[in-house]
């Protein structure tokens, strides 16, 4: 079997958003229980109304064709949210501190990959990606809902304490859930972290690891299957050796 020979790349028409939004629709639809009002299931297309305002980053497994997508991440910065009317996260959270921080802003979504892609290098070069982005646009917070699999907070009450607890955004930063489902679940010294650490996706412990943190309360997304949180990140007070992915070798 070839080894994967990755190319990211901004989706460049059509066919490119099509071409995620079906890796989209296998993840979050077929894999997690998903759902949504633009939901396509004669096409296997998950997609809403925010699509044709973001730019949207591929991850191209070259091995297996020009046009192999084994991972998405959606991009939206401020000006395209004004366009758009909001960001997508102001659905279940106020933005209101970031929106009044005077930071460029650039929201994270939809980031995924394929099964057979997944814990090996594939999120490196998506991150190393999204560096380049982040430095040619001049981003300075960036943000987006990060989520669980499930809806039962109860099952998830040591991750989503140990989260509140251990890496609440400052309050100048922290935005809060509109529907706010309490994440401090548990007092913080019942709280075994080793347990709670292997109920977080990988997703949210990569973005923990540069410095991210969360706002106040979750939000229990019942169309989407998923509880979740919104990850923060301040570029000034990220750790430089963890910021490895900004170097510029990828060409946006």
């Amino acid at each position: 079997m070839a080894e994967p020979d990755f190319e990211v790349r901004l989706a460049r028409g059509g066919l490119d958003l099509r071409a995620a939004q079906g890796v989209r629709y296998c993840v979050f639809v077929e894999e997690l229980g998903g759902a949504g009002a633009q939901v396509d299931h004669e096409n296997r297309l998950e997609r809403d109304r925010f699509d044709p305002f973001c730019d949207h980053m591929l991850l191209i497994d070259r091995s297996k064709g020009l046009d192999h997508v084994a991972g998405v991440y959606r991009l939206m910065r401020q000006e395209q949210a004004e366009k758009a009317g909001a960001f997508y996260s102001e659905g279940e959270y106020d933005l209101e501190p970031l929106r009044t921080s005077g930071r460029k802003l650039l929201e994270l979504g939809r980031s995924c990959l394929m099964p057979e892609y997944r814990g090996g290098a594939a999120m490196y070069h998506l991150w190393r990606g999204l560096g380049a982005y982040v430095e040619t646009h001049g981003i300075e917070i960036l943000f987006g809902v990060a989520s669980f699999h499930g809806t039962d907070v109860q099952a998830l009450a040591r991750p989503l304490s140990l989260l509140h607890y251990n890496h609440l955004a400052p309050e100048n930063l922290r935005v809060r859930a509109r529907v706010l489902q309490p994440m401090n679940l548990l007092p913080e010294t019942e709280i075994d972290r080793r347990a709670a650490m292997v109920q977080v996706p990988a997703l949210i412990k990569a973005y923990l690891r540069l410095g991210g943190v969360v706002g106040e309360g979750a939000f229990v997304d019942h169309a989407f299957n998923t509880t979740d949180v919104c990850l923060i990140m301040d570029t000034r007070r990220m750790n430089a050796r963890r910021a490895r992915f900004y170097g510029r070798e990828v060409a946006l």
